[in-house]
């Protein structure tokens, strides 16, 4: 990696389309630490146990229900909840939830550029974490979960090492359970759509027409835009520019490479084309978001 390692970068809550962005619900302030772990209850409670939709902009959440049950809102869609259930959030994704009063679980919440680093995109776990998904059966996650939160709430040496670590594992397990309830037909995993992910990793930075894109799958646009809609809700051309877009908050925060240099890196001929298409998706153009970081 070039460069230095900077801080996490932290979001500030603002309003898009209606929906509101946090960090933590209802907190605009920084996450200082490495990870945050809390209750479901520590958070419902104080809202009467409801949550509104809203999204978080820089934040991945993990989920794990012990007991109890509810009904999470995921981009506008209603998925019930029961013991066991894991609740993955990517960032950026809208949700919210109504649990029943007393329901007990774990909720982790990782900066998405510590998900990016703790990801090799050649082992297939961005395309299972990448999805808002609600997942029954994900007992697994239960000791680590316990594990994580005893590291988090005591000051022990080597603590933020200890916390990536653990991070990590959650991650791997949720993305496993996930896969295998994929291939087992209990979700909804479409062989094209994962070919398409695993292209899109690939050649991001070329920045591929969506015509292009179906040539290379074999397909046509129309077949892979229904497909990908189905599995996602969203279309290719959006999967597309929020791989860029991640990818562009990485380097501008892991490296010291100018902003052309960025643009340049991800298929833009035209710095300032580059930097009008960040500002749009980022709130902040490329150097005020790097500026903020210091």
């Amino acid at each position: 990696m070039d460069g230095s390692r900077e801080d996490l970068y932290i979001s500030n809550m603002k309003r898009t389309g209606g929906i509101t962005s946090y960090n933590l619900f209802g907190e605009t302030d920084e996450m200082a630490d490495v990870v945050h772990c809390e209750t479901i209850a520590a958070r419902s409670v104080l809202h009467d146990w409801q949550l509104s939709p809203h999204r978080h902009a820089r934040l991945h959440q993990v989920l794990l229900l012990a007991s109890g049950g509810g009904v999470a809102l995921v981009e506008e869609e209603e998925r019930a909840l029961g013991p066991w259930v894991v609740v993955n959030m990517p960032a950026g994704a809208v949700h919210g939830f109504r649990f029943d009063p007393g329901t007990e679980g774990w909720v982790l919440t990782l900066p998405a550029d510590l998900v990016d680093q703790s990801l090799r995109p050649a082992e297939g776990l961005w395309a299972e974490l990448r999805q808002p998904r609600v997942e029954p059966g994900a007992e697994a996650l239960a000791g680590p979960m316990r594990e994580i939160f005893a590291e988090y709430e005591g000051r022990s040496f080597a603590r933020a090492q200890m916390l990536r670590m653990l991070a990590g594992q959650i991650l791997a397990l949720a993305a496993r359970h996930m896969a295998r309830r994929s291939a087992a037909g209990e979700a909804g995993g479409h062989p094209l759509f994962r070919r398409l992910e695993t292209l899109i990793e690939a050649r991001f930075a070329e920045r591929l027409p969506v015509a292009e894109v179906a040539r290379e799958l074999a397909v046509s646009p129309q077949h892979l835009s229904r497909i990908t809609r189905e599995a996602c809700g969203q279309p290719v051309s959006a999967l597309i520019a929020a791989r860029s877009h991640r990818e562009a908050r990485r380097l501008l925060t892991y490296t010291n490479l100018p902003v052309q240099q960025v643009a340049f890196r991800l298929g833009y001929a035209d710095p300032a084309h580059f930097s009008r298409v960040f500002t749009r998706e980022a709130g902040v153009s490329p150097r005020a978001f790097r500026s903020a970081l210091s």
